[in-house]
């Protein structure tokens, strides 16, 4: 009963479960990149992508918004709703969806991460007045220099054109370091954020998708391509991160939770070699053990 109501046992299984929901967001997030990458190389475009990652997920979680009151979007209101759209929905995922056009899969999962690691740091300690520890910032420093040689490896597969993938790359990894401290700031918890942002994504980006976009870029494609989309997007990329990473800065704080994407790159290396055959360089491999030693530093 004493172990129980140890605050010091609780503290630890809260930082655990916190690790846990963190590590499984950075895993969806990586294989809905493989995914993106897949479907951009076979001819999907960015927008319809877009569209599989966020409207089915809209219209199955369109019931809680609805119950909790579509008029102030369940209470978040709809200000606040239409930031974390933007943020952690179709705009931030198109930034990433068109660097794919531009950058190998390796650089497009080395740099989005990074930066929403360095910013998130950087904004937790700004916005949200948390400690930066000299612990933090040697793990936060040691993880980007991780996540460079990732990106100096890829840039021997570029040419001029990926300085506008690595920008789009950049800008998303703000975008999403703004959203984990947005969420901590308003204490949104992670089930909602995922149902107001399908939400909106239904009832905003959906009609915009069929005006200005159409279908028939995804009616040209096979039923199993579509599906496949939809599941990894829907639900793998966009549902699960969304709620795990919340649940994620709420246990451990906005700070270190904005240094899980910087997991995206080790995940992404696996899911590549595993469903597409990429074989990952030697470069790769050292930058992937220098993100992990970050890390250890960071979520400890």
């Amino acid at each position: 009963m004493e172990a129980k109501n140890d605050p010091a046992a609780a503290h630890a299984n809260g930082t655990l479960i916190g690790i846990l929901c963190g590590t499984g967001a950075a895993f969806g997030w990586a294989a809905g990149f493989v995914a993106a990458k897949h479907g951009i190389a076979i001819g999907f475009s960015p927008e319809d992508l877009a569209f599989h990652r966020f409207f089915w997920t809209g219209l199955l979680l369109m019931p809680i918004v609805l119950r909790n009151g579509i008029g102030d979007l369940g209470g978040i209101g709809w200000g606040r709703g239409l930031v974390a759209s933007v943020l952690a929905g179709p705009p931030q995922a198109l930034l990433a969806y068109f660097g794919f056009m531009l950058v190998p899969l390796g650089h497009g999962t080395a740099i989005q991460p990074a930066c929403a690691a360095l910013f998130g740091i950087i904004l937790a300690s700004l916005v949200l007045g948390e400690r930066l520890t000299v612990r933090r910032i040697i793990g936060a420093v040691t993880i980007v220099g991780g996540l460079i040689v990732f990106g100096i490896e890829s840039l021997t597969t570029i040419g001029s054109h990926g300085v506008g993938g690595d920008l789009l790359f950049t800008t998303a990894g703000l975008f999403w370091a703004t959203f984990g401290v947005l969420l901590r700031k308003w204490q949104l918890p992670g089930l909602r954020a995922v149902a107001v942002v399908g939400a909106l994504s239904v009832i905003l980006y959906a009609p915009l998708h069929a005006l200005f976009i159409g279908y028939g870029g995804l009616l040209r494609m096979s039923f199993g391509e579509n599906l496949l989309q939809a599941l990894v997007q829907g639900l793998l990329a966009a549902m699960m991160p969304i709620y795990l990473f919340a649940r994620a800065v709420m246990l451990l704080g906005a700070g270190r939770a904005s240094t899980f994407p910087a997991l995206v790159p080790v995940f992404s290396l696996i899911i590549g070699y595993i469903a597409l055959g990429i074989v990952p360089s030697i470069l790769q491999l050292i930058g992937l053990v220098i993100v992990v030693i970050g890390f250890r530093f960071v979520v400890r």
